[in-house]
């Protein structure tokens, strides 16, 4: 039972924090400090510039060489791709609106671990750790981000005449695809940033999270709660419960073991990423759907990684 506290209150002391600050969105929108016209250029502007920063440095000071797995970096891009294309196939069975559509889709697979996921990493087993969550997150970061452009994108074809091609092009254009392709040529080389670009880097990186989470702070309402709560209900149990579990499982039976499969394990029951939002309100999702699956993830993964933890401590896997 220490143990099991001992991990919540560890997990706990990560996702506080995040709370706190959405919580502090939602009161500033209330008193009007906050704005619409807030929400959407805070938006944009993480998605352009703080969140492509903080990729950016995160990935180019990883020693590629270090850290390379190439089969846990397959296992994670195959089981995401299968567990991305079930989703699909099973939520346009009965979800109708297409902007509802490719926000569930993206919050039931899109993890949080550029934030929550380093951090949990870093805890666990300290600078090893977080250079291979590092590589683990330049793989993530275009995956994911290519398979939520055509999430938010295809289903809105019909609709507004968005084509394969536009989304094609979203891809492309996206800032974090561009940041990763970037930052990969200073991990592999070992290259080093001049004095004043790591600062200036750090700095919009810094901005990311606190500004992040205002914004889905901000868009929040119990309204909107209570209207979404069906979807958001299932994103998050596949978030956080159904895909782990048969992920992990499978790393498990596929030889993964210690250090590996807990990276892995962290990597797949992570919350859904506060970038969802981003990019949701950006190409015309559901921006409060996104923002509440967000929230009830985050708020249910203390519970959920801390009791992941406390079993693979128990069962002697780290």
């Amino acid at each position: 039972m220490d143990l099991y506290l001992q991990s919540l209150g560890f997990t706990a002391n990560i996702v506080a924090p995040i709370f706190f600050i959405v919580f502090l969105g939602a009161l500033l929108r209330r008193t009007g400090l906050l704005t619409a016209e807030f929400v959407q250029v805070a938006s944009k502007l993480v998605f352009v510039i703080t969140l492509p920063a903080l990729v950016f440095m995160s990935i180019s000071r990883t020693d590629f060489h270090a850290v390379f797995n190439p089969g846990q970096l397959l296992y994670i891009a195959t089981g995401t791709i299968i567990t991305f294309a079930i989703l699909w196939w099973m939520a346009a069975r009965w979800i109708k609106d297409p902007r509802d559509l490719g926000v569930f889709i993206q919050g039931a697979f899109r993890s949080n671990y550029g934030i929550i996921g380093l951090a949990v990493s870093f805890n666990l087993f300290g600078q090893p750790g977080l250079a291979q969550a590092s590589l683990l997150l330049a793989l993530v970061i275009p995956l994911y981000n290519v398979l939520s452009i055509l999430a938010l994108s295809l289903p809105m074809q019909q609709e507004n005449g968005t084509q394969l091609r536009q989304a094609l092009i979203e891809i492309v254009k996206n800032p974090l695809i561009i940041a990763v392709l970037l930052a990969l040529p200073f991990s592999y080389f070992g290259f080093g940033l001049p004095d004043v670009v790591e600062r200036t880097g750090r700095y919009f990186a810094n901005l990311t999270l606190p500004l992040a989470l205002l914004t889905i702070g901000a868009s929040l309402n119990m309204k909107s709660l209570r209207d979404t709560s069906g979807e958001a209900f299932w994103a998050t149990s596949s978030k956080l419960i159904i895909l782990p579990l048969v992920l992990t499982l499978g790393a498990l039976l596929s030889g993964f073991a210690g250090q590996d499969l807990v990276l892995m394990m962290v990597l797949f029951g992570c919350p859904t990423a506060a970038a969802s939002f981003v990019m949701a309100k950006a190409m015309g999702g559901n921006g409060e759907l996104a923002a509440n699956i967000i929230l009830t993830t985050t708020l249910g993964s203390v519970l959920t990684l801390s009791s992941a933890i406390y079993l693979v401590r128990v069962l002697g896997v780290i």
